[in-house]
């Protein structure tokens, strides 16, 4: 092993390794820092805890003899991708963690009405003899793509004349956190850990969350930047002590929570968890939320992580600086949004949209009419918006980005729409099927919270609401 001091940075900015070597390192490094993309790459990995640890190129890059995207470079049996499964040699409980995770399922985005949006709606799969660019360039960069070779006509590895193994350039670059590897492993570490620094201030900062957890859908870093939580961090990122080894929470900082203070660093109480589930009890993502891993009355293991023990964790983080009363009353405010979302909207959307496919007064095919747009936008745009907003303390993501928006949607184009679908129905022949729909949305709009719609609040209701807002008015506006 040989070793050698290095500088490196930018800017103000100077971090010093002692950078560790053994023979074959040191080979790699001569030939590829003398090369355009080897430098920086040489660079970053000289400035890394791995070098100064003295782990080289060939302890993630060395391929098996069964790797089939192995192959042979400089005396040394290689693969250019570093999977998860690789990365578990040294780091196991991070591995397992992860496979059993939510990220690493995000492929499943493949088989969902995103994927035909991108693959049918917005662009077409065989476009350019298969490049699929709409989900290869959007969807998979952070879903992860399904990783494959190119083949030659025989049906082995194409190489190039260098004898580097040649990945299709549909499936790869990709550092999707659901990536399906070659060697069976799911994710790419790399989606959070940019290579080859591998820095632990990178990781836990809230901009590598960003990258994919934003937009109309799902905006989690807006969401943060507008709370509380993410003001004081923005304000004083320096006393927030992100290259701490341990880093944990009311130990080494305490100004504000970043995503990984909550979902994923060390408290007091919690070791430092890769499974990003393992605090979240709400799942806020599908048409109607439900509690995740609700225990249905079967036998589970001991350890089994039902929603409530997934809460219990994240309210030990929110108490390493919130009182009990503040976080328990926070969670009633949560619930009760999620659960009026779910009711008035979620559960009556989601009951109109399967009767009137189940009634054929809608086609089999996704997005080919109005309402099934109009409806998208209301689970997932609007509706999530609004759960994100109530779990991450952002009031104008709930409310203005969120609620109102689900509300105009529904009651301004899915309501209607729902009902010239049923006039057209009974002009067509179809005079059952129409019957059944329109008593299913006069149900509905007959409930308490739609029945103002129609005209049918009761005057005592019409009553407490002048009363109320004749309070307001005397509260704000006469003092």
């Amino acid at each position: 092993i040989s070793s050698c001091s290095n500088e490196a940075g930018t800017g103000n900015s100077v971090k010093k390794v002692e950078v560790k070597m053994d023979a074959k390192t040191q080979a790699c490094v001569a030939c590829h820092e003398k090369e355009g993309n080897g430098t920086s790459i040489v660079h970053q990995w000289k400035e890394s805890t791995h070098a100064a640890k003295g782990i080289g190129c060939l302890a993630c890059h060395a391929a098996g003899a069964d790797d089939i995207d192995g192959y042979d470079h400089e005396g040394e049996h290689i693969a250019t991708i570093v999977t998860p499964k690789d990365c578990a040699k040294c780091h196991p409980t991070e591995s397992k963690e992860f496979q059993a995770s939510h990220h690493a399922d995000a492929g499943a985005i493949m088989g969902s009405l995103d994927n035909v949006l991108a693959e049918v709606v917005e662009g077409h799969a065989a476009f350019q003899d298969g490049k699929n660019p709409g989900a290869a360039n959007g969807c998979w960069q952070c879903h992860g793509s399904r990783v494959q070779l190119l083949l030659d006509d025989a049906g082995k590895p194409v190489k190039n004349e260098a004898g580097i193994i040649q990945y299709d350039p549909k499936t790869w670059p990709n550092t999707g956190i659901g990536r399906i590897n070659l060697d069976g492993s799911k994710g790419s570490c790399s989606a959070c850990h940019v290579r080859h620094i591998f820095d632990l201030e990178q990781a836990r900062s809230p901009e590598n969350c960003g990258k994919c957890h934003m937009g109309p859908d799902h905006p989690q870093i807006e969401i943060y930047n507008e709370s509380k939580h993410g003001i004081v961090y923005h304000a004083k990122r320096d006393e927030m002590n992100l290259k701490s080894k341990k880093w944990v929470v009311g130990e080494d900082y305490s100004v504000a929570p970043t995503c990984a203070t909550c979902h994923m660093s060390a408290t007091p109480n919690q070791k430092v968890s890769h499974e990003v589930g393992a605090r979240i009890s709400w799942n806020l993502r599908p048409k109607v939320s439900n509690k995740k891993y609700k225990d249905k009355g079967e036998e589970l293991p001991a350890d089994f992580l039902t929603w409530e023990k997934r809460r219990d964790n994240m309210k030990d983080v929110c108490s390493q600086c919130h009182t009990t009363q503040f976080v328990d009353n926070f969670y009633a405010q949560f619930d009760s949004q999620v659960e009026l979302y779910n009711e008035k909207f979620g559960k009556p959307g989601l009951k109109m949209m399967k009767l009137l496919k189940s009634t054929g007064l809608l086609t089999a095919v996704n997005f080919d009419e109005k309402i099934e747009w109009t409806w998208f936008f209301l689970w997932h745009h609007e509706g999530r918006r609004s759960r994100h907003g109530a779990a991450m303390m952002a009031p104008d993501y709930t409310q203005w980005h969120g609620n109102y928006e689900v509300a105009h949607r529904w009651y301004t184009e899915m309501v209607p729409e729902i009902r010239e679908i049923i006039e057209k129905a009974k002009k067509s022949g179809k005079a059952s099927q129409a019957k059944e729909v329109e008593t299913a949305l006069d149900e509905i709009l007959n409930s308490e919270m739609h029945k103002w719609f129609i005209g049918k609040m009761s005057q005592e209701e019409i009553d407490k609401r002048k009363e109320a807002s004749k309070t307001y008015r005397e509260r704000y506006i006469n003092n």
